[in-house]
């Protein structure tokens, strides 16, 4: 982001308050933040978004740009972590996680986070009820895939 891989600038302050992060960024015209794109759309007045260049083009964060897996690296899936033994032993675990892939487009929109495509909750339930466990991330940043290739990419350990 700043010119060198694996580096960031040293002069930020750090907070989980995106509100925070917004008001010091919308105050001072050299500050840089971090902070998901629901913030971002709800303060645009405030705030100019930074284009980041894919490899491909200049792109800008937008709800377009973010679905499409061209606002990359910066834009990324939200992800709940199950124990998958709890699952598999606890009626509740299992009843939640049912629960929470059914609601999360509804509620997701209604905090102003993007939904993922519907294939992929379709995804996420057909994974999770076969058991299926590990990452397609493997530590890597998994750069100019749409989230409907992750998921159907071999999950390792």
């Amino acid at each position: 982001m700043v010119g060198k891989a694996k580096s960031s600038r040293s002069d930020y302050v750090a907070s989980e308050d995106d509100d925070v992060l917004v008001q010091g960024v919308s105050k001072n015209p050299n500050a840089l933040g971090y902070f998901g794109f629901a913030y971002y759309e709800a303060n645009q007045n405030k705030l100019k978004a930074v284009a980041i260049n894919n490899g491909k083009e200049s792109v800008l964060p937008s709800r377009k740009t973010v679905e499409g897996a061209r606002y990359q690296p910066l834009s990324r899936p939200l992800f709940i972590y199950v124990n998958a033994r709890a699952a598999q032993t606890n009626p509740a675990v299992k009843e939640f996680v049912d629960f929470y892939i059914k609601k999360a487009p509804t509620s997701v929109s209604y905090v102003g986070y993007i939904p993922l495509p519907a294939d992929a909750y379709r995804l996420d339930y057909v994974h999770f009820n076969r058991g299926k466990v590990g990452t397609v991330y493997g530590g890597e940043n998994q750069i100019n895939l749409t989230l409907g290739q992750l998921l159907r990419k071999e999950a390792k350990f």
